[in-house]
């Protein structure tokens, strides 16, 4: 289940990277499905989805701050699970 979401966000994220100009996200959404630095391209992704967030609520409004909202959720919940347990 798990790697099916991490391919999910991977994929989404390589598709939206695809329409900037930035291939910050491109490698970091690669990262998210290589097993070493899943946890840390989660992260990430999950700061760059605060940022996306932020954005659409300050300048387009709710309405258009939903896709953003569950790529969050959707790093979130893969950061939180692929966390080294000590």
């Amino acid at each position: 289940m798990l790697w099916t979401l991490q391919a999910l966000a991977a994929a989404a994220f390589l598709a939206a990277g695809g329409w900037s100009l930035a291939g910050a996200p491109q490698a970091v959404a690669i990262a998210v499905v290589v097993p070493r630095t899943a946890f840390y391209g989660a992260v990430l992704l999950a700061v760059v989805m605060v940022g996306a967030l932020i954005a659409h609520l300050a300048v387009l409004g709710m309405a258009t701050a939903m896709p953003a909202f569950i790529l969050l959720v959707l790093a979130g919940t893969i950061a939180y699970f692929r966390r080294a347990r000590s």
